[in-house]
């Protein structure tokens, strides 16, 4: 509608417009016509349409850099300090008395749950849970009023995460949302919400605003940790300077030779129809992300396993060639990754690694190394991810798919 109009009206559930030429009426349930404020829509036309890239989808990978520096506007001071207090309505108090925090959201939003909770118990120390949205309910959760409940959305209107967002405030927590959309259903139901400031996102496999969810769950963790106790101020400060190069860190990662790394490797791919992605730690969580954006645009079947657990029922998949992308950025088990890729080679697996730049010894144990600019461990899926992403574009395009309108998918689902 962008470029007919910028003013909108939302309606509630139950609520009726009579639209006529001579203008706009709101009705409630009962038909009573009330008073409704005209949204404005602060998106630019410009940013919805393809502007000479042959699809969206690399066009919004492209744009990620800008993507995660919008994010972190304004909420980063010049020490690299962290400050939320203008966004969140989270008394310190409030933040001091949390007991456990629950993630729930569907598809990319909910990998970026995943590493949400390893942020969450690493620099708070504090219970979290991470849930499907279309199982939460139905598990009868446990929650009071000690709880947090953060529901991830890019659009805000997801059908699974709006229940579970309602189900939280019925039994009394608080509900934190994070989207990329003003004025979303989920937005304006929540206690709190934190804007990922993506911009519009058209593909349906979404890119630009995972990385900038994965930003914000980062800069939520540190205000947290800052306000209770958990992150000291000079850890705050390092973490907090280094959130704020990583826009210029990923722009490292899309330079056009590194990109001729990527095509290559997608021109063999193309070729299969099963691959397997591992790794350990948070490598897993992007793991999960990177086979999920393999199967949604290529339709090659792709999976996703801890790298742990190979020795318990995997291995029995890996024969001569196939397709093994192993993540090796997480600096505490990386000689226990490079043992299962070990393990993979051994079954005569085809593996490309990612890694952070300095680990050259991967070389001689892989097919192929694509290395990443150094940061620091915690905030590695940021990095790690966009070469998956890349691949997944590139082998999609190889094999004449529909990149940004994949078959049966929807990119906003609002219905179970």
């Amino acid at each position: 509608m962008l470029a007919h109009t910028r003013s909108v009206y939302i309606l509630e559930d139950g609520e009726t417009a009579s639209v006529t030429s001579s203008g706009v009426e709101v009705y409630n349930r009962e038909r009573e016509l009330i008073s409704k404020e005209v949204f404005k829509v602060n998106w630019d036309a410009v940013k919805a349409e393809k502007s000479g890239y042959p699809h969206f989808m690399i066009k919004e990978i492209m744009e990620q850099p800008s993507a995660v520096r919008e994010t972190l506007r304004s909420r980063l001071d010049e020490s690299g300090r962290v400050d939320l207090s203008g966004e969140l309505k989270l008394s310190r108090e409030e933040m001091q008395s949390l007991e456990k925090i629950h993630l729930v959201a569907c598809g990319t939003a909910y990998h970026a749950g995943i590493v949400g909770k390893y942020t969450t118990e690493t620099l708070l120390r504090l219970k979290c849970e991470v849930d499907v949205a279309s199982e939460f309910r139905y598990r009868d959760p446990l929650l009071d009023k000690k709880d947090l409940v953060i529901v991830i959305s890019q659009s805000g209107e997801t059908a699974d995460t709006l229940a579970a967002l309602r189900l939280a405030r019925e039994k009394g927590a608080r509900v934190l949302s994070i989207t990329n959309v003003v004025g979303s259903t989920i937005s304006r139901e929540a206690d709190d919400v934190l804007f990922t400031w993506a911009g519009p996102e058209i593909a349906v496999a979404s890119t630009k605003a995972y990385l900038t969810q994965l930003t914000t769950l980062y800069l939520f963790a540190i205000y947290l940790g800052q306000n209770r106790g958990t992150v000291a101020d000079k850890e705050a400060d390092t973490l907090g300077r280094e959130l704020a190069i990583l826009p210029d860190l990923v722009s490292e990662i899309m330079q056009e030779e590194r990109l001729k790394e990527l095509r290559r490797y997608s021109q063999m791919l193309a070729g299969w129809e099963n691959a397997f992605f591992i790794g350990r730690n948070l490598d897993f969580a992007v793991a999960m992300e990177g086979a999920l954006k393999l199967k949604e645009i290529s339709y090659i079947h792709a999976e996703s396993y801890a790298a742990g657990e190979l020795k318990h029922g995997t291995l029995a998949l890996i024969t001569s060639g196939i397709p093994v992308l192993a993540l090796a950025t997480q600096q505490q088990v990386l000689e226990k990754t490079v043992s299962n890729i070990q393990e993979v080679k051994a079954r005569d697996g085809h593996v490309f690694t990612v890694a952070f730049s300095g680990e050259e010894g991967l070389e001689k144990e892989v097919d192929q190394v694509f290395y990443l600019p150094r940061t620091s461990d915690i905030l590695s899926p940021v990095l790690a991810v966009v070469p998956l992403q890349l691949i997944s574009y590139y082998t999609a395009v190889e094999r004449g798919c529909p990149v940004d309108k994949p078959r049966n998918l929807a990119k906003s689902v609002t219905v179970e």
